[in-house]
């Protein structure tokens, strides 16, 4: 079992920053992959940013690359997502995900663990 809970979201106004944490407990941290996922009302799920097992991989949704930093430390069990130039559309309730296969990264069902979402809220 893998136990995710997220920290760090809130109110922001456009333009501004937010870092998103998730703190991992439970299997050995480092051999999964770890994604961001979003969810706003009333639309689906979307990925987000991923990043693999060492830390080199990473990847980005197209709406979020030069804005959204994924990172990860190992050796304190977290994951963060670093978030700048927040947009109103980024607004959505945001979820830290495990993955335990090595497969693509920004599909939802390939990740097995999920956190319980950390509402992110930009004004405009």
């Amino acid at each position: 079992q893998v136990q995710l809970v997220e920290s760090g979201g809130g109110l922001v106004q456009a333009g501004g920053s937010l870092r998103l944490s998730c703190e991992v407990s439970g299997r050995t941290f480092s051999t999964y992959a770890m994604g961001w996922f979003r969810q706003a009302p009333g639309k689906e799920r979307e990925f987000v940013a991923a990043i693999r097992w060492g830390g080199i991989s990473t990847y980005y949704a197209d709406s979020v690359k030069g804005r959204f930093t994924i990172s990860r430390d190992n050796a304190k069990n977290t994951v963060a997502l670093q978030m700048n130039s927040l947009k109103p559309e980024d607004t959505a309730v945001y979820y830290c995900a495990a993955q335990l296969a090595r497969v693509p990264p920004a599909t939802a069902s390939h990740y097995d663990y999920w956190g319980q979402g950390t509402q992110v809220t930009v004004s405009s």
